[in-house]
């Protein structure tokens, strides 16, 4: 079983959702993804990976992998935002790192 870990960035921007029925996908991917199941995905680079989820404007959540079967869910997005959203991912990953090394 993976261990999935969140962000605070995250975890605020799923607790704001407001499509209900988003949110229950969301959660629901996070739920599959703990057993090994991360449906819809794609690697990104720079560690960072993403998970897409197909409802309203085509949710994403972005995530990178910690060790083996940890997971860190960076934060989240749509379609519209894809671009923005990605880097952002790909910073925040590369200063959580930067503040894991001794």
């Amino acid at each position: 079983m993976n261990t999935i870990n969140q962000t605070e960035e995250f975890s605020d921007w799923l607790r704001d959702l407001k499509d209900r029925v988003a949110k229950g996908s969301i959660l629901s991917r996070i739920r599959r993804a703990q057993l090994g199941n991360f449906g819809s995905h794609k690697d990104l680079g720079d560690g960072v990976s993403e998970m897409k989820i197909d409802v309203g404007p085509g949710y994403r959540v972005y995530y990178g992998r910690q060790g083996g079967t940890v997971y860190l869910l960076i934060c989240g997005g749509d379609k519209s935002s894809q671009d923005a959203d990605i880097k952002h991912a790909k910073d925040i990953w590369e200063q959580f790192n930067k503040e894991q090394q001794p």
